[in-house]
């Protein structure tokens, strides 16, 4: 029969007091209470408050507790919207409307570029704008190259975007004034990626080659360098935050055919997990608060078989179980 360390590679401890700071998955005898106890992970997504506007291939910035949405389709728009934790409130425009546009940041200082404009909602902008918590002002350069679709990390003023549209592998990066194209490209040319992390330690995941795919790339501020191992669920049109050793990817669409997924994801690093909790309302072409943690994410808007202005919340809280017998 295997054993709990052939398993974990570490025997129960037998300990008088509980651990101060004990590590998921952690095992251990409390001898004073005489009980077996276990560390988990409580995961659940939860319903936040509806947008005002509803909307997809929207962009997102911002925390749960501080989030910020811009953009999309429900038609083509500009409108903005702020979260708070539970409700949002409608904040200024943006200058140019814009769907499957792209964004950072944080909810008082946020980045959106690119995306698809007038005429005819399908061309692909340049245009970059910059958000200090109450203004959009136009930034005087924008991307090198026009795009929609791409994936993102970053703040503000340190952004780098991938990927995009017509399955683009290039990497540019913005300083809080300028875009310049840095080495690296994607091993996986793909559109409606997503990613997370920072301008020097980002990771991509998802999106298409022309076929869904899971795949996962991590930069090092240099190159990218494929995971051996992608998602659980190969995805597109999907939400992300986190960083590169704990992101957490939800949402999107699968084959066959456009099969809505709510299935979430968690990456520690190396390889990614299947949380136990899905979203309750399955969606792609969704937005998320691209600054939200692993453990504290915020997903909101996309498309169900409408536009939706549906809001969810995703908590990871560590949680000491004690064991009993049935």
């Amino acid at each position: 029969m295997t054993t709990f360390k052939e398993i974990r590679g570490n025997l129960i401890k037998s300990t008088s007091t509980d651990p101060a700071n004990p590590q998921e998955g952690q095992i251990w005898y409390n001898s004073t209470s005489q009980v077996l106890k276990g560390e988990e992970l409580l995961e659940a997504w939860s319903a936040g408050g509806n947008m005002n506007t509803a909307r997809t291939t929207l962009a997102g910035a911002g925390t749960q507790t501080a989030g910020l949405g811009f953009g999309g389709y429900s038609p083509i728009l500009s409108s903005s919207e702020s979260y708070n934790g539970s409700a949002w409130t409608t904040t200024p425009n943006l200058n140019t409307a814009r769907r499957v546009i792209m964004g950072t940041g944080l909810q008082t200082s946020a980045l959106a570029f690119g995306g698809l404009g007038a005429p005819g909602i399908s061309t692909n902008l340049t245009a970059t704008e910059l958000w200090d918590g109450s203004t959009w002002t136009n930034n005087p350069t924008g991307l090198p190259v026009a795009n929609s679709g791409g994936g993102t990390s970053g703040t503000q003023t340190a952004a780098l975007m991938f990927g995009g549209n017509s399955y683009k592998t290039t990497t540019v990066s913005f300083d809080g004034s300028n875009w310049t194209a840095v080495p690296g490209t994607l091993n996986t040319g793909r559109a409606n990626l997503t990613g997370c992390g920072t301008q020097t330690a980002s990771l991509a995941f998802g999106g298409t080659t022309g076929t869904i795919t899971g795949a996962t790339e991590l930069y090092d501020g240099t190159s990218w360098t494929s995971n051996p191992t992608g998602m659980n669920t190969v995805r597109s049109a999907l939400a992300g935050c986190g960083t590169q050793t704990a992101a957490l990817g939800f949402g999107g669409y699968s084959p066959p055919g456009t099969t809505l997924q709510g299935a979430t994801e968690l990456y520690d690093g190396t390889s990614w997990t299947s949380s136990s909790a899905s979203m309750s309302t399955a969606r792609y072409n969704l937005a998320s608060a691209k600054n939200g943690t692993q453990g504290s994410a915020l997903a909101f808007g996309g498309f169900i078989t409408a536009v939706t202005a549906a809001t969810e919340e995703f908590t990871a809280t560590p949680t000491t179980r004690t064991f009993t017998t049935s």
